[in-house]
């Protein structure tokens, strides 16, 4: 896939101008999100990323048109996981609903630069090194696992050990002080809550970034494709928080759908690695693994429905890929 510099630049300002826009008008000034608001975002983003698909396809043909699609429902698919964790921090931290989209907005920030550089090492190692795709497989795998271990679980933004140190070090103040990270008190400097928030924000960015990007070059190994599907994908994150939040709780079986995902793209990267080595050992088609995602999803979303029908008390759970504090210690 020949992209030019110029195709680079331009993707690029397109995604820094969305930002901007959104940093200048809708998040501006701190409110509470309605729905109307909500559904309006959330479908102009999609269109965009649909209309960017739609250009792929008809200028590099159906192959990278397909590997976009498919590394954007990846990407789709694993940033509702990421919500998760997002309703976790606002409410552990009490954030107030009119700096939600603030946060939000940040977070896709960091999430965007962290996935860049990130995209920007994986394309760089699979280009010197071809068992890369051996290492990015095994990483997947190993998360899918670990996700399908504790899928009823959720992670504690206070276990953080970033977030507790800087509260050893940084006294914090009790209430917040708008989208402020620091104060002055008294000639004395403090931290505010906010401070929290966005260090816990920032870290579980670093952290799907490390999942998401092996699991996007599991699909396309084109970085133009890898690195458009993250961007249009998170650039709808904080619209699709805003329309889904009530909704996330009722996706009962969502992160072992999400285990699922990973595992299959993990051993799809490990046979393409076998593939290049022997031509006897089959790979997988992009085709396939958009048919097979899409299924998973599906099937998650519908045996969910199911379940909270038949137990209305049934909640959803983020998922985490570690043993809480208590259960090491056992």
């Amino acid at each position: 896939m020949s992209v030019s510099l110029e195709l680079w630049l331009a993707l690029i300002g397109i995604i820094a101008g969305l930002i901007i826009l959104d940093f200048v008008t809708v998040s501006r000034k701190p409110h509470d999100v309605m729905f109307k608001e909500a559904v309006a975002f959330s479908i102009f983003y999609i269109g965009i990323a649909i209309a960017f698909g739609v250009w792929v396809w008809q200028r590099y043909g159906s192959t990278f048109g397909t590997e976009y699609f498919a590394a954007y429902l990846v990407e789709k698919s694993l940033s509702v996981d990421n919500l998760f964790v997002f309703v976790i921090i606002l409410a552990q931290f009490a954030v107030p609903s009119i700096f939600h989209q603030r946060v939000l907005l940040v977070g896709v920030l960091l999430a965007l630069v962290f996935r860049g550089i990130f995209i920007a090492i994986g394309a760089a190692a699979i280009e010197a090194f071809a068992f890369t795709f051996v290492i990015f497989g095994a990483i997947l795998i190993w998360t899918g696992y670990s996700l399908f271990k504790h899928w009823d679980e959720d992670p504690d933004p206070g276990e953080n050990a970033i977030i507790r140190r800087i509260r050893k070090v940084v006294p914090i103040t009790d209430e917040y002080h708008g989208t402020r990270l620091t104060v002055r008190v008294a000639g004395k400097r403090y931290g505010t809550p906010m401070l929290l928030v966005m260090i816990a924000i920032a870290s579980t960015d670093l952290l799907f970034a490390l999942d998401s990007i092996p699991a996007t070059f599991g699909v396309t190994k084109e970085p133009f494709l890898v690195f458009s599907a993250n961007a249009f994908a998170l650039l709808g994150l904080r619209a699709l928080f805003f329309l889904v939040k009530g909704l996330l709780d009722k996706l009962v079986y969502l992160s072992l759908g999400l285990s699922a995902i990973l595992v299959f793209i993990g051993i799809k990267l490990i046979l393409l690695f076998g593939h290049e080595q022997v031509d006897a050992i089959p790979k997988i088609s992009t085709p396939l693994s958009l048919a097979v995602i899409a299924g998973i999803l599906t099937l998650a979303t519908v045996a969910s429905i199911i379940k909270v029908r038949k137990d209305p008390a049934a909640r959803a759970h983020a998922g985490r890929l570690t043993d809480a504090p208590n259960e090491s210690a056992d």
